[in-house]
């Protein structure tokens, strides 16, 4: 599948998009095509595995907090590069950090800082630079 340089970063919740708009700023910033959507693993998952079939993007940005499913979700249905960013919700964000590091072999989820969604975005740069050939 040819790369099209396309972001996908995706929440769980109404209360994550003020994170998401930080990683959009940076795409933004660099041209990138992208898109934020409010797709949560525990509460709508046939409306999330629909939209990671159907999606176009290149790389997953999932942002999640608590339980923070929702990075591992979208690792175990794709073979695209997805990017985890735990949320401090509870427990100084360590319980969301553990849940996105802590992956079973085979389904890789790259993790990034507590809260730090730019890097993210910074980190989803690079992915898109390797499959862009730039």
């Amino acid at each position: 599948m040819p790369c099209k340089g396309k972001v996908a970063i995706v929440v769980g919740s109404q209360r994550d998009l003020e994170h998401a708009e930080k990683a959009a700023k940076v795409l933004m910033d660099h041209g990138i095509e992208h898109e934020v959507r409010v797709l949560s693993a525990h509460r709508n998952p046939k409306e999330l595995e629909e939209y990671i079939e159907k999606s176009d993007a290149d790389v997953f940005i999932a942002m999640a907090g608590l339980a923070a499913h929702l990075p591992g979700f979208i690792a175990s249905r794709t073979e695209k590069p997805v990017v985890g960013v735990p949320l401090n919700v509870a427990l100084g964000g360590l319980d969301s950090l553990l849940s996105i590091a802590q992956m079973p072999k085979g389904v890789p989820v790259a993790t990034v800082g507590i809260n730090n969604a730019e890097n993210a975005a910074y980190l989803a740069l690079r992915i898109l630079k390797l499959c862009l050939g730039r």
